[in-house]
């Protein structure tokens, strides 16, 4: 029987049981005009139960409530009006589902055509018990509604639905008020009653989905409305995690028990309420205050400077892509990734008509502006620059430390975001995101390595959804969670995720999942001259620090890093003279930190005179032991010839003497000082110690856990080396809380205040403990990590040797560290070869003891380096192994320690491979700096290299001081950079630079993976064929008037674009392949080349006489296709190899093959396996493979040939094989 459900949501249930079997092929989409929808259901006579269908009265006629018609008497045979609607012409879609059984159509039920209209059927009741009372609809329409009515039996009464043609414009919203029920069709041997919704399988396209609105007041409906629950998952999720439920009462609108909530529909694109907007334009204005800062000291409004991100790719590893799942990233040339920059304002945009990008991650090292940049988009979008969002929340990995379970997707936005303020309406806010995510922007900050992000996506979908659904009554989760459902597009999936992180180790779950991959760029020469033009207001020193920044190679090239760039302007605000500046990367972070010590301790008066003090008694110290030092040598003198015959233990006795005066003189100076001094070895002896700690985490936080004294705490802070974060923010008022409030009595109120206040109390009281502290800045935390390393007496030798780099065993040298271990370890060796004087600072150890440590750890440092075997080092290692050296090498003079410098240079200069190759490594302008000074200083020991800088993103400044080094004999990069140095070189008429360029350049063996290799090379042949760098020169090039020796010289052409993008530049091969004159490989696997595309290398391949292996396996030819290259393989005369592996050759085919291998000379294999041909096409080729002498294997093994065939064939030629 039938029922109506009050009950608004349902859960669908499958409609095999009440559908007719090809209701997919009757139904299409212009069943969703209404008027089509009757006529199909009047017309076909296919379906289960009969319909009826009445017009309705307009508003003025609606029936008057607790009416009811009786049911007419059927039609006559003759009168019905049902007949078989004609198949639709148009394609269906192809369908999975199994066929199903068709039953036989019901005969002998009602048919009627009612003149007036039906009311509804009462909620909760049978339909022959009555009907209740149905409100009026808010409707004019030209035209009357018409009713759709439903037989469940044929005795029941029928059931009317109304269906209302919502109009298209935007200005007129239609509410239900009480909502048509819901309908339950009772089905055969059921002991349930299902309830159906059938709804259509493409929703009405519109602008923003918005959640009902109040029909008497307009106010948003609560969240258990929209799509999702408070605190739960996305639409998909909350289906099987929440229970059916009635939507609340409107606050601003009773109903009576017998009324129902109204059923969402698909509403217009409405106006987002005014409450929502205010919130809006709060969030924009504390998000303008809040992150107008870059820096202590510095704003974005004056300092910052506008950079660009370049847009990354990602391809397949691997040559058979099909099998491949890993993605890694692609290096581009400095050429290509100028084409490539993007502004601002385009990182959302989709490139060349593409749809617009929501899952985009940003890549970059320590120092690159990430955190900045995400700053000025928070900015920009305050000042309503960009416009496809309305809402920007701002989450970062400091919160993964909140480990309680005590959070909602609304608590987590409208609470934990440091870009949200605080919320007086968060129900309405929330069901708002809700509502519309696509106009949701959520960022992620504040996660050091791509290996944080893929934690959080390691759990399965089902397996998050099931965590979350155990927890769904409590509605509450942990920030891990929550985080984790949002990467994975469970939560929120139509919002927009920005996430930044460093680029290092494996991103294979993260680049499955981003559509746009973005780097930062670093600071041009140019923006390096804006930044320190802001920074210096005045134009003297301005002028000054430029001069003194050109002069100092090094420190201008670190300027390339913003965060680098920013500690160097520290430096040159203090420095007058060249010679003090840093010259290594130690150097300019040991600087830094003496800076901020010196400025806090002048910030303290008392601390400041016992350094004076100290200073003085240990001058007079000095003094005195100097005086003693006279006397006793006077004495001494006097008496030559005793002194000639214990010179030994005069000298020995001597040395001690000296030993323990200074140590004496050491310890009245830690003495002398104070107790200010000391506690200055005490905060450095922390520090250091928090931040090894912090490395070895891989994290900047410092631990909630450890005992940190309130000293270290201040002084961190006052220094700016430490930063406070605070995790939570203040919490969110609800409505329902503050009309609560408003609508209590007076003693109520007395009492609420009370219960607020001590809530408020605890809350401040929990607030306290949400303060964290971390390092500020990542390479200043790495320098002090360095200086545990270097100069702690609670480190031992074999602790210390645990710590350097490159550790035996392969598994140690294929795993990559981590960017902080690598600035951590480059700094210690930097400490250990630097002056000792202005380190006595940093330790509290006495002179001797400190000079045995630090000469011992010299000692171990450069027993390790020697040790190494270069030609086992990767490239990154290798790169490595330069910064250590240049650090030891390159710092302030100090006596016997500058041998211990120049050994280590001397060895790496020795040891470097003779084919140097950093393929894969990017490398920075620092990183060009070093590697160039370790090739300089093996010139001097008369050696000479071969650079591979092919896939290192080299810049072209870098690519050309690297170029114009005298003992470089070949070099590989990017052949987009060769040629642009080319013509920078041609431009500036530097011949004999220009000459070395061209005549080193090589590209032997090319191994083309990107569109671009090909369009490269297709440019370079071009140069190669008309002697000219450019097509506006009209003569041509004295130094290519031989042409391009690169091209002369290419013998080996793998083309491994695969199937997808391979046939994109076919036409480009074709055009380019004869110009390679000198080819001997050329390797076209897998690259779809068809019947056409062989035609067209047939025509190439005559232009390659050198060619000795050709290898077409895998690429759809055919018999046509194999006629074109057979008139043109008899003509190679080098031609060895040929293979044709897996192609559509029958045996066609196989006799043009056949017929010319007589005639192919050089041909010494062949392989035609997995092709179509028969025993027919394998004999043809076995009694031609009878007249050739020089053939030693022929594969030709394949399903379609008889294995007895095959087999005879073996048994009369031992060259043909199976495999």
């Amino acid at each position: 029987m039938l029922e109506v459900d009050p009950n608004p949501i349902a859960v669908p249930l499958d409609l095999a049981d009440l559908l007719i079997d090809n209701l997919d092929d009757d139904i299409n989409e212009k069943l969703l005009d209404v008027d089509s929808l009757f006529d199909y259901l009047e017309l076909n006579d296919s379906l289960p139960h009969p319909w009826t269908f009445d017009d309705l009265p307009t508003a003025a006629e609606v029936p008057i409530a607790n009416s009811i018609e009786q049911i007419q008497e059927p039609k006559a045979k003759g009168q019905s009006r049902r007949r078989k609607r004609p198949r639709d012409s148009q394609p269906q879609p192809c369908s999975d589902e199994r066929p199903k059984a068709k039953r036989p159509k019901p005969s002998g039920q009602p048919k009627t055509k009612e003149s007036q209209a039906e009311p509804a059927v009462e909620p909760g009741s049978h339909p022959a018990s009555g009907p209740s009372p149905a409100k009026t609809l808010p409707m004019s329409t030209a035209t009357p509604p018409r009713i759709f009515r439903v037989y469940p039996s044929q005795t029941s009464s029928a059931i009317p639905i109304q269906f209302i043609t919502i109009s298209d414009s935007a200005g007129n919203p239609v509410q239900l008020s009480p909502p048509p029920p819901l309908i339950r069709f009772p089905l055969p041997r059921s002991a349930t009653t299902p309830t159906y919704i059938l709804v259509p399988t493409v929703s009405p396209p519109s602008k923003c989905q918005l959640p009902p609105l109040s029909p008497v007041d307009g106010t948003v409906a609560p969240v258990q409305m929209s799509s999702s629950p408070l605190g739960s998952l996305s639409e998909t999720a909350s289906k099987a995690m929440s229970p059916p439920c009635t939507s609340p009462v409107s606050p601003g609108n009773e109903m009576s028990p017998c009324k129902e909530s109204p059923l969402p529909q698909s509403p217009k694109v409405l106006d987002i309420p005014q409450n929502v907007k205010d919130y809006i334009q709060e969030a924009k204005a504390h998000m303008s205050q809040t992150y107008q800062d870059m820096e202590a000291g510095l704003s974005l409004s004056s300092h910052y400077v506008a950079v660009q991100v370049s847009q990354r790719e990602v391809v397949r590893s691997g040559k058979n892509t099909n099998k491949c799942l890993d993605k890694e990233l692609v290096i581009k040339g400095d050429t290509d990734r100028q084409k490539t920059m993007l502004a601002l304002s385009q990182i959302f945009d989709g490139s060349n008509g593409e749809k617009s990008r929501h899952y985009i991650l940003l890549l970059g090292n320590a120092g690159m502006g990430k955190t900045t940049l995400i700053k000025k988009l928070c900015i920009d979008w305050s000042r309503d620059c960009i416009p496809q969002f309305d809402f920007v929340f701002l989450l970062d990995g400091k919160k993964l430390s909140v480990t309680e379970p005590v959070y909602s997707l609304q608590t987590l936005l409208l609470n934990l975001s440091s870009s949200a303020p605080s919320c007086v309406d968060p129900e309405a806010v929330y069901a708002q995101i809700l509502a519309a995510p696509k106009r949701v922007l959520i960022i992620f900050d504040g996660f050091d390595e791509l290996r944080n992000y893929e934690t959080l996506l390691q759990a399965q979908e089902k397996d998050l959804t099931a965590s979350l659904q155990k927890d769904s009554k409590a509605k509450t989760f942990t920030v891990r969670q929550l985080y984790s459902a949002i990467l994975q597009r469970v939560l929120l999936p139509g919002c927009t995720l920005l996430l930044s992180t460093r680029p290092r180790g494996t991103a294979s779950q993260l680049l499955r999942r981003t559509d746009s991959l973005l780097e930062m760029c670093g600071f041009t020469p140019a923006n390096v001259e804006t930044y320190l033009s802001q920074y210096f207001s005045d134009p003297g020193l301005r002028e000054s620090a430029l001069e003194c920044l050109k002069s100092m190679s090094y420190l201008n090239l670190l300027c390339w890093n913003p965060g680098l760039c920013r500690l160097v302007c520290l430096i040159l605000e203090q420095s007058r003279s060249v010679d003090v500046l840093p010259r290594t990367l130690t150097g300019l972070c040991h600087q830094v930190l003496c800076l901020k010590m010196d400025k806090d301790g002048r910030s303290t008066p008392t601390h400041t005179e016992a350094q004076a003090q100290s200073i003085r008694d240990t001058e007079t110290q000095i003094s005195n032991t100097s005086q003693a030092k006279k006397c006793s040598k006077n004495n001494q003198g006097k008496s030559r010839t005793q002194a000639r015959t214990s010179s030994r233990t005069q000298r020995a006795k001597k040395a001690q003497e000296q030993e323990a005066q200074v140590d004496k003189v050491d310890q009245d100076l830690r003495s002398s000082g104070g107790e200010a001094v000391t506690e200055d070895f005490d905060l450095l002896s922390q520090l250091s110690s928090l931040a090894w700690e912090g490395v070895k985490a891989n994290s900047s936080i410092i631990p909630t856990g450890r005992d940190i004294s309130g000293k270290v705490k201040a002084f961190g802070l006052r220094t700016g080396l430490f930063l406070s974060h605070q995790l939570r923010a203040s919490p969110c008022l609800s409505n329902s809380t503050k009309e609560e409030g408003e609508n209590e009595t007076e003693a109520g109120e007395t009492e609420q205040r009370t219960e607020n206040s001590e809530r408020t109390t605890n809350d401040l009281t929990d607030h306290q403990n949400d303060q964290i502290l971390l390092w500020a800045n990542p390479f200043l935390q790495s320098y002090i990590a360095g200086v545990h390393l270097a100069l702690s007496r609670t480190l031992t030798d074999r602790s210390f040797l645990q710590t350097l780099p490159f550790q035996s065993g392969g598994k140690g040298r294929r795993r990559p560290q981590r960017e902080e271990l690598e600035l951590t370890q480059r700094f210690a060796v930097g400490l250990l070869f630097h002056n000792r004087t202005e380190l006595q600072r940093f330790h509290t150890h006495t002179e001797t003891a400190f000079r045995d440590m630090v000469a011992n750890k010299q000692g171990l440092v450069t027993k390790h380096l020697e040790g190494l075997s270069y030609t086992d080092l990767t490239p990154s290692q290798i790169l490595e192994a330069c910064h250590y050296v240049y650090e030891a090498s390159f710092t302030h003079s100090d006596g016997g320690r500058e041998a211990g410098r120049t050994r280590l240079v001397t060895h790496l200069a020795a040891n470097l491979p003779e084919f140097l190759t950093f393929h894969g490594v990017q490398l920075s302008p620092p990183d060009v700096f070093t590697v160039q000074k370790a090739l300089e200083q093996g010139g001097t020991e008369g050696r000479r290299f071969c650079l591979d800088l092919e896939d290192s993103g080299i810049q072209i400044c870098g690519l050309r001081a690297l170029v114009g080094l005298n003992n470089i004999n070949t070099y590989r990069s990017c052949i987009a950079d060769a040629i642009t140095l080319w013509e920078l070189l041609e431009q500036s008429d530097e011949e004999s630079l220009l000459q070395r360029a061209v005549s080193k350049f090589t590209i032997h063996p090319l191994k083309a993976k990107q569109v671009c290799h090909i369009e490269h090379l297709e440019k370079l042949v071009n140069i190669h064929i008309h002697k000219r760098l450019s097509d506006s020169s009209s003569e041509s090039h004295s130094i290519l008037s031989e042409g391009v020796p690169a091209v002369k010289e290419l013998h080996k052409l793998e083309f491994e674009l695969g199937p997808d993008n391979g046939p994109l530049v076919l036409p480009k091969l074709w055009d380019l392949l004869p110009g390679l004159h000198n080819l001997q490989h050329l390797d076209l696997e897998n690259s779809k080349i068809g019947d056409k595309g062989a035609e067209k290398l047939a025509s190439a391949l005559v232009s390659l006489p050198s060619l000795e292996i050709l290898n077409l396996s895998q690429n759809c030819i055919g018999d046509e296709g194999v006629k074109k290259l057979a008139a043109t393989l008899k003509d190679l005369p080098n031609l060895h190899c040929l293979s044709v592996y897996s192609n559509m050759i029958s045996d066609e085919g196989a006799e043009s093959l056949a017929a010319v291998l007589p005639h192919m000379a050089s041909l010494t294999d062949l392989d035609v396996k997995f092709n179509k041909l028969t025993d027919v096409g394998a004999q043809s080729l076995g009694a031609s493979l009878r007249n050739c002498t020089k053939v030693k294997t022929l594969r030709m093994w394949n399903q379609c040939i008889p294995f007895g065939v095959l087999e005879r064939l073996i048994q009369q030629d031992s060259r043909i094989l199976l495999h």
